[in-house]
């Protein structure tokens, strides 16, 4: 099992805990809502990559579309599968997907593609089971976000990069919030690597967003500052016909 994979496996519990608390994380203030401003109306199947506990598949779900999601933490699936038995879902690695070429109109990869070990290896597939003229949606940590962080909480904080934006690093932070505690381990990489890879499996970048914080996106002191730098990086691409 690599890096990232044990590690998110060994915080599967936790994860859970925190992913399902209403309104605890931006998934339910704000992120889910604006992700799927690019995901197109269902086409053939749809791909989750890196599913989780679920709960993207299961809102893709209710909006018609026929999910299959995968992911390589037997835990995440587990709880997903208590949740939503209805759905279909595998445990696998997203560089090595067990499905044919061409069998999904759409892929997508929310929050999940800095957590994955080999990303060459994941977008290659993610195209491989598109069929032509199908679009793959993935939502990332923005790159400036996992690159550096604030000086202080302070609303006018600089935001400092010690290292190196343009170097991959591992990520590893542990945030505690309204009595839940989550570790994230993942892996910066630069904006560069995602287009890179994405230009050399032949996909054309259609929408590149960076969705501002909502006002009412982060209460009290974290606010302000965070409205200066942004979260996620949002982005559909199109694998030509």
């Amino acid at each position: 099992m690599d890096e990232l994979q044990r590690a998110w496996e060994q915080s599967a519990a936790a994860w859970v805990e925190w992913a399902r608390a209403p309104g605890h994380d931006s998934y339910w203030r704000f992120h889910r809502d604006l992700f799927l401003e690019l995901v197109p109306p269902p086409s053939g199947r749809t791909l989750d990559v890196g599913c989780g506990e679920g709960r993207l598949a299961r809102d893709l779900a209710a909006l018609g579309h026929d999910v299959a999601g995968v992911d390589a933490s037997p835990s995440m699936l587990a709880a997903a599968r208590e949740t939503a038995p209805e759905l279909e879902l595998h445990i696998a690695d997203a560089a090595e997907l067990p499905f044919a070429g061409a069998s999904f109109g759409l892929a997508v990869a929310f929050m999940s593609l800095q957590d994955v070990d080999d990303l060459s290896g994941a977008l290659r597939e993610a195209t491989r089971v598109l069929v032509p003229g199908g679009r793959l949606c993935l939502a990332i940590v923005h790159p400036l976000n996992s690159a550096g962080s604030f000086a202080s909480r302070t609303a006018d904080s600089p935001f400092v990069i010690e290292g190196s934006y343009l170097g991959e690093s591992l990520t590893d932070e542990t945030f505690d919030r309204d009595g839940l505690a989550m570790r994230f381990v993942s892996r910066h990489r630069p904006l560069q690597t995602y287009t890179e890879l994405l230009a050399a499996n032949g996909l054309l970048i259609e929408r590149l967003r960076e969705p501002e914080l909502p006002e009412a996106g982060f209460n009290g002191e974290h606010g302000p500052r965070w409205r200066r730098i942004p979260l996620f990086l949002h982005l559909r691409a199109l694998k030509p016909g």
